[in-house]
């Protein structure tokens, strides 16, 4: 009972630290950083760094980014939570070489303060459709319309250049953070947070509660780091991450399939499934990929049964690097699975069912070789004349024995059969 109260005082440690502190004293700016795919745990992240700034009265809170694009649905979220702060949001494309693209430039539209620092860009955020092979024109124009009509709205809102944001949607079209400050599409150019801090030091933006004076001159800077439950779904959410769980956990359950009791392979299998499901539930998956995939460990498992001189491993193979590559359906590079993956889940995929699960097969259906079951068939010698009871020698132990046949001293003998501690045995037939 002790040992299980340490634990749980040990898990609340652990997870309170990983909360925001609020102690810190009002009208500081807070500071969070994003980078990677707009995705459900980086909006959850956000969310909760907005509210945790307008609990602790802060001047503002800064969002660091850098992102390829993301869910338009995590997005949406992001700007509503942007939307309906009571505190300003500062998002600001740092550092240099980083970007705001697709739906990161939404984002930075959304802001109550947009900055870029020199060398990003921003835009290209043209809507994707995913989960469908073929697309219908028509949706595809419903889809982009209300895109950019989205995009338009919130530029208008923040008084930026809803042009362009119109062109960013319909045109893909792309700014420097030069070119982003001249036509109106953020407020400034800065080459740091300090140089931003400063600059931005008595704008007045529009809050949910009303219009606000920024005092963010020579203000101390909060960084609120990611708690780990949202780095731990962040990463989870990759999609060569979530592939290789959903692969670890088919070959789990696969193996405690056939060694019933291992119990290990069972249950990490059956975790790497439920957390690959849970990444899959944001991901565009073809059935026809998983299909594929399926049918490729069928023809490895059919490879342990049948003489195919490697063919059903082969197909195997092929079929699992094809069903690998149209898993995910989504021509973005930035939620598609690396070949890196693919071919090392293929070699992985071989060696496992040709080399570990063959011998889980062959263990399974060889004979016992220990315990009392392990004698049967085994060869010994007689020490004793036998007829109803005897001594016999087996594997290097003197056993009792009986026979139904009368066998001499010194003749050879097989084991039929095990009863208590008595070995029944007969005469060992000798070819001629």
């Amino acid at each position: 009972m002790k040992r299980i109260i340490f634990f749980l005082l040990v898990f609340f440690f652990f997870f309170l630290n990983e909360l925001p502190k609020t102690e810190a004293s009002s009208g500081e700016i807070y500071q969070i950083q994003i980078q990677g795919v707009i995705n459900p745990p980086i909006a959850g992240f956000i969310k909760e760094a907005i509210e945790s700034t307008e609990a602790k009265k802060g001047e503002a809170l800064l969002i660091l980014l850098d992102t390829p694009g993301g869910l338009d649905t995590s997005m949406r979220e992001i700007v509503k939570a942007i939307m309906e702060s009571e505190v300003p949001i500062i998002v600001y494309v740092a550092p240099s070489g980083a970007r705001a693209a697709s739906a990161g430039s939404i984002i930075l539209l959304a802001a109550h303060i947009a900055a870029m620092a020199p060398g990003t860009n921003a835009g290209a955020a043209h809507p994707v459709t995913i989960g469908k092979e073929k697309v219908d024109k028509e949706m595809m124009k419903k889809v982009v319309r209300d895109a950019e009509a989205y995009a338009k709205s919130i530029a208008m809102k923040r008084k930026r250049n809803a042009e362009w944001a119109s062109k960013a949607v319909r045109e893909s079209a792309s700014v420097t953070a030069e070119e982003a400050l001249k036509n109106n599409v953020i407020d400034v150019v800065a080459n740091d947070v300090e140089d931003l801090l400063n600059k931005i030091d008595g704008k007045l933006v529009e809050t949910r509660t009303g219009k606000k004076i920024l005092k963010t001159k020579k203000k101390n800077v909060v960084d609120i780091k990611m708690p780990f439950k949202f780095r731990f779904l962040s990463y989870i959410s990759d999609p060569n991450v979530a592939y290789i769980l959903m692969m670890i956990g088919l070959y789990g359950i696969l193996f405690e399939i056939y060694n019933p009791g291992s119990i290990f392979p069972g249950v990490v299998g059956g975790i790497c499934i439920i957390l690959a499901l849970y990444s899959f539930q944001a991901l565009p998956i073809s059935y026809a990929g998983l299909f594929l995939i399926i049918l490729g460990i069928i023809f490895f498992i059919l490879e342990l049964k049948i003489v195919s001189h490697g063919l059903l491993a082969i197909a195997g193979i092929i079929s699992i690097v094809l069903g690998s590559i149209m898993l995910i359906d989504l021509p973005s590079s930035y939620l598609s699975i690396s070949w890196k993956s693919i071919l090392a889940v293929a070699v992985i995929s071989a060696i496992f069912f040709l080399v570990v699960l063959s011998y889980a097969v062959k263990a399974q259906f060889s004979k016992v070789r220990t315990g009392m079951e392990g004698l049967i068939g085994e060869q010994g010698v007689a020490k004793t004349d036998i007829y109803q009871q005897g001594k016999v020698m087996v594997q290097g132990e003197l056993w009792s024995a009986k026979s139904e046949e009368p066998i001499k001293a010194g003749e050879t003998v097989q084991v039929e059969k095990v009863e208590g501690l008595v070995l029944k045995v007969k005469k060992k037939e000798v070819k001629e």
